[in-house]
């Protein structure tokens, strides 16, 4: 048997989604090249991305006032998520640390003419 959810428990997220997809509308149009901070912008976009996507988990996908299984559910994918990312970061941040080598070669290589 499903609970009994109010129209408010619906409408009040539909309508931040509908709020956050207009800034996400208007962050696109602004130029963060003029303002010298590209990452700015991805951060605002992931940000506004991240809001969105907790309002559908916790009223959509009744993760909110729900039974106990989903929310450890989520708990989960997240911290699996947190480790594929660290491990990704890991590996990205720790490439330059090497000093380039010719191979197996000390010679170095003649282009032909």
């Amino acid at each position: 048997m499903t609970p009994f959810h109010s129209r408010t428990t619906y409408v009040v997220p539909y309508i931040l989604l509908m709020l956050l997809l207009a800034a996400t509308v208007g962050a696109s149009f602004v130029d963060w090249h003029k303002h010298r901070s590209e990452e700015l912008g991805v951060l605002v976009a992931l940000g506004i991305a991240t809001l969105k996507a907790t309002l559908v988990i916790l009223f959509f996908m009744h993760v909110k006032g729900g039974p106990l299984l989903p929310k450890v559910v989520i708990i989960v994918c997240l911290s699996w998520l947190g480790i594929l990312f660290t491990l990704t970061l890991n590996d990205y941040l720790t490439r330059g640390w090497e000093p380039d080598t010719q191979g197996w070669s000390q010679q170095p290589v003649i282009p032909r003419p």
